[in-house]
């Protein structure tokens, strides 16, 4: 049997609590992550190969010996991994790579800049990129990047093997996807799904703007640090501490309970397929709509929204080009599924055929199953529910209390990480003043030696020889005269 190694968070086979993606940091900061994992996963499981997932980027460069031991091919789906804030991860990654001797697929990578596709935003990454994307050629015939944007930077980096696949999340259902509007126009009573991201425009007043519209919008959270909010609270009511973006329980979305937090893309689709829409900045908040037949658009923010968006033909209208008070409704009207839906077979070909041509077998070959074991799996788990706000009612303050607790155990966290960076940095300056002082030492060691030859060799020069052998004698002379 064929063993792959597949970046991944978690097999979509593991049920978990909140508290052990907390604990464990599955998923990575963001549980979208899953949604694409989860597809690249079932894509490969054909019954001759084992899928081993690596838990997230936990694998390091000592672990390549035993890769190179234990699998036949290592598979590694990404998002928006070319990006300042990762570079440390990818070239933990260029590392490892470096040190196999079995086949690297990367499916799906991404790099994020802005809306313009301003490639001098990554210039400071660049030699990383180069670094990671040489290593992973070596041991693959090419790239397969999500979109049009990544593909022109590696290219403008001298890489011309590269492929635009998109990302496995949309191949979930192979080539079933049916998106259908279940009425002509939202009205007040319409279920529908947000999704936000920070710093991306407007989006919290395009939100609360249409909060007080549909009394039955919910906001569909993704974050870690939203599924610690809802699980752990704050005191951010007693506080009387507000923001527009929803980061805080004193927020109207969370006050009212209209927050939800899926730990599985299972849950998650199944849950979005009762909305009438969808719609927001996260990708992924809008693709596991799709997944489920549910109309969405995306609010593209970021080069990575616009090219997923442009490459699936997912409808989308970019955050620059909307006002604070936009309706659902309107973006509801303009969205258009035709392209998506045509265009859905012949990119499932695109990612198979890359699949193929970097001796991968998956379940949409022909004899395959399509995926049929896979989901047949998925229905005997019980998954966790949606995670919704505890509201700490009726326990004598206890919920209050452990918010306190959680915001205080942060809070010493972020101190203790700021400590221990300020000692790093100190104990890496005293090391550098240490072979400072340690060189000045040794030339200075080197100088006393050279001045003592010096003189030694001026005490032996032909003048003080003749000095010395003449003069004693004069001396003595000198002497028996007085």
């Amino acid at each position: 049997m064929k063993r792959i190694l597949i970046r991944s968070g978690k097999s979509p086979f593991d049920v978990v609590s909140p508290e052990a993606v907390m604990r464990q940091s599955i998923g990575g900061a963001n549980l979208g992550n899953l949604v694409f994992s989860d597809s690249a996963y079932k894509m490969l499981l054909t019954p001759d190969v084992e899928l081993v997932p690596t838990r997230g980027d936990r694998i390091r460069p000592d672990d390549a010996a035993r890769i190179n031991e234990e699998y036949d091919a290592v598979v590694l789906p990404f998002a928006n991994a070319f990006r300042s804030q990762y570079e440390r991860s990818l070239t933990t990654w260029t590392k490892v790579i470096e040190r196999l001797r079995i086949p690297v697929v990367v499916l799906g990578i991404g790099a994020q800049s802005s809306l313009d596709y301003d490639l001098e935003r990554l210039r400071p990454i660049d030699e990383s990129v180069k670094e990671f994307a040489k290593a992973v050629l070596d041991r693959s015939p090419s790239i397969g990047v999500r979109g049009e944007f990544t593909g022109h930077y590696l290219d403008s980096l001298g890489f011309k093997d590269v492929e635009v696949i998109g990302c496995p999340s949309m191949f979930r259902y192979g080539g079933e996807l049916n998106v259908e509007k279940k009425a002509s126009a939202l009205g007040r009573d319409s279920r529908i799904a947000v999704s936000v991201t920070r710093d991306a425009g407007d989006i919290e007043k395009i939100v609360m703007a249409n909060f007080d519209r549909y009394p039955e919008l919910v906001y569909f959270a993704q974050d870690h640090r939203e599924l610690e909010l809802l699980y752990w609270g704050d005191t951010s009511e007693a506080a009387d501490r507000h923001a527009e973006f929803p980061q805080h329980r004193s927020h109207p979305l969370f006050r009212d309970g209209r927050v939800r937090l899926h730990l599985d893309p299972v849950t998650w689709i199944r849950s979005l397929s009762e909305y009438d829409f969808a719609f927001g900045t996260r990708i992924h908040g809008t693709i596991t709509a799709l997944l489920g037949g549910t109309p969405g658009m995306v609010l593209c923010h970021d080069s990575r929204t616009l090219e997923l968006s442009r490459y699936f033909e997912i409808p989308y209208k970019k955050t620059t080009e909307l006002s604070a008070d936009v309706d659902a409704a309107a973006l509801y009207e303009e969205a258009d599924y035709t392209a998506l839906l045509k265009g859905h077979g012949e990119r499932l070909d695109t990612m198979t055929g890359f699949l193929e041509s970097h001796g991968l077998d998956h379940v949409y070959a022909a004899g395959g199953d399509g995926g049929a074991s896979f989901e047949e799996g998925m229905r005997g788990l019980d998954f966790a529910p949606p995670i919704r706000a505890w509201d700490g009612e009726d326990d004598g303050g206890l919920g209050y209390r452990l918010g306190w607790l959680k915001e205080n155990a942060a809070e010493l966290k972020r101190t203790q990480t700021r400590a221990d960076k300020h000692i790093d940095a100190l104990t890496k300056r005293n090391k550098a003043l240490e072979d400072a002082l340690a060189k000045q030492g040794k030339t200075l060691e080197k100088a006393v030696k050279r001045i003592t030859a010096l003189e030694r060799t001026a005490r032996n020069t032909p003048y003080r020889r003749v000095r010395r052998t003449v003069g004693r004698p004069v001396r003595r002379i000198l002497k028996g005269r007085e």
